[in-house]
């Protein structure tokens, strides 16, 4: 479309169509092989970018939809949320699909929905503390039978008399019936982050970021590992991801996914969240606003955070990616924001025929 971003109003009829895509997207991918489809959480896009406020939820609708795919949380906003109420929502999805949920946490990037639910955004080190602390509050609640926690944010239990004594412990009713994997984006691979990952067991998610930045962030991952006393094959508990479009030949793959890539820019570049090269990294860091003119479809495409070609092109490249890092065993595809339902299906189908049997 035209029009500027800012300029979208969809009505809630169109908006909701989000669901049915969700639906269809789902059976595809059960259908068709793949092990997770990963959703994200987003409030108050009228835009019609992001339109899933509740992961959970629809993934327990998903979950009876279908017969074994897994449904990913990329990623609870953490922030938006009370910690608890988000870990007693994730474990009642756990139960109700039997295990078939993947926990995903994040600090956000809209200031619109993190600051509206009463969580800091524009400051980014408030934001960044609250996370963490939340964090830890989940992680208490999944992984202990009882637990207390008294920290700046939250202190619980409070103080209180409950009938005839007071308030030491809680626990989570119902707690997860297995161990939770628990899965996070890294998105500026500071030493803070990562550290805070490896410390926590928290596995991480690399997406649609310059191969060298990959490079670069995969190594830090592993190191911060190490620092924790966990041994860790480069590549190990990380996903890799990339945007795709698979055809005949690379300008014909290029071509096709253009008007979807410059749709996406237009939306993400003003929040400061492409990472296609090493100078959209600075800036993802800095939390600065990016050209949406100055992002290339081309220049993803030769820093590897694009993926467009033939399948046998996209099989070499992974062939080089297993040598590369021996420990990675996720890799995770995606388009553009606004690219069509039945484009998305035809990619997933020509990607399960022509891509996933060289890796079985």
């Amino acid at each position: 479309m035209a029009s500027p971003a800012d300029d979208r109003r969809y009505p809630n009829a169109r908006l909701t169509e989000t669901f049915d895509t969700a639906i269809a997207m789902a059976q595809a991918a059960d259908r068709l092989g793949y092990e997770t489809l990963w959703l994200a959480e987003h409030h108050f896009q009228h835009e019609g970018y992001e339109c899933i406020p509740n992961i959970p939820m629809l993934a327990v609708d998903l979950a009876h939809r279908t017969k074994r795919v897994k449904i990913g949380c990329a990623f609870n906003i953490v922030p938006t949320w009370h910690p608890l109420r988000l870990a007693e929502d994730f474990a009642t999805a756990d139960i109700l699909t039997r295990g078939r949920v993947v926990f995903g946490v994040g600090r956000g990037y809209h200031s619109r929905e993190v600051e509206t639910f009463g969580s800091p955004m524009l400051d980014a080190e408030a934001n960044r503390e609250l996370f963490e602390e939340q964090v830890e509050v989940i992680l208490k609640a999944f992984r202990e039978e009882s637990f207390a926690h008294r920290g700046k944010h939250y202190t619980l239990p409070p103080d209180v008399p409950y009938r005839g004594y007071r308030l030491q412990s809680l626990t989570l009713v119902p707690r997860p019936l297995r161990p939770v994997e628990v899965w996070q984006p890294i998105v500026s691979g500071s030493a803070r982050s990562l550290d805070f990952m490896a410390a926590h067991g928290i596995k991480g998610v690399v997406s649609a970021t310059a191969e060298s930045v990959v490079q670069r962030w995969f190594a830090d991952y592993q190191a911060a590992a190490q620092r924790h006393g966990r041994a860790l094959a480069l590549g190990e508990d990380l996903i890799l991801g990339f945007r795709m479009c698979i055809d005949d030949s690379a300008e014909a793959a290029i071509r096709r996914a253009r008007p979807y890539f410059e749709e996406h820019a237009k939306f993400m570049a003003p929040l400061g969240m492409l990472r296609y090269s090493e100078e959209h990294v600075s800036a993802v860091k800095a939390r600065q606003a990016q050209s949406a003119t100055g992002a290339s479809l081309e220049n993803g495409v030769a820093n590897r955070s694009w993926l467009c070609g033939p399948s046998r092109d996209i099989v070499a490249y992974f062939k080089e990616l297993e040598a590369r890092y021996p420990g990675l065993e996720h890799i995770m595809i995606a388009w553009a924001l606004g690219t069509p339902r039945e484009l998305m299906i035809e990619q997933l189908t020509r990607f399960a025929a022509e891509v996933m049997p060289a890796f079985r």
